[in-house]
This record gives C-alpha cells, structure tokens and sequence, in this order.
C-alpha cells in the first residue's frame, strides 16, 4: 500500500528556507551598521586627538591660527571640527565624523601636562 502525502505540505520547506534567508539578512544588515557606527566612532576619536595635539603645538600662534590646523588635521583624518577653543595653552577641540545616520562626535582636550584647567 501506498501512502498519500497530503498536498497542503509541499512547498512548505521553500517558505521556511525563505523566512530563514530574510532573518539572515536582517542580522548581516544590523552588524554592518553597528560596524559603521563603531567606525565613525573611531576616527571622530582619532582626528579629536590629533586635532586637538595640532592647536595645542600652535596656541602662540592664535585661536583662528591654531584652530584652522585643527581643521586640517581633522579633514585629513576624513572627519571635521566641531568645536575648537584654546585656554591659553590647552586645546579643546570637539570632532565628527560618519555619516549622517552613524554620525559620531568626540572631545580631545591637550595640552602640557602640568597644566590643569579648574572648572572645565
């Protein structure tokens, strides 16, 4: 004797192959953008700090001076100045980089290291 199959479950396991393949793609998407985002992340710390080193080898040279080489440096490391301000001899410079939906911001601060600043 023959059994019968019943019909209503052929074609079943494409429909979970499918489902499985989708839930594959949705994790492989969310680990690239967290990838992304950790990238960003990186560099923005990156360009802050040598941003940040390069202002404060410059402070006797001005703010616009010592902020434009902050600039520089930061556009060279593929990111950009947000905010650079210099207490005397100390640096503060606020980078960014990524793009707009991994958007990562990072303070450096130097300076020379007997150099404290109160407050800030």
């Amino acid at each position: 004797m023959r059994r019968r199959v019943a019909r209503s479950d052929r074609g079943s396991a494409t429909v979970w192959v499918a489902v499985a393949m989708a839930a594959v793609g949705v994790v492989f998407g969310a680990v690239l953008a967290m990838g992304q985002a950790v990238e960003a992340r990186h560099r923005a710390g990156a360009a802050a700090d040598l941003a940040a080193l390069a202002a404060a080898d410059h402070w006797t040279e001005g703010r616009t001076r010592a902020c434009a080489l902050a600039e520089r440096v930061a556009r060279a490391q593929g990111a950009g100045v947000v905010r650079c301000v210099l207490h005397g001899e100390v640096s503060e410079v606020t980078a960014a980089a990524g793009e707009p939906g991994f958007r990562s911001e990072v303070r450096a601060r130097a300076g020379a290291p007997s150099l404290s600043l109160s407050g800030v």
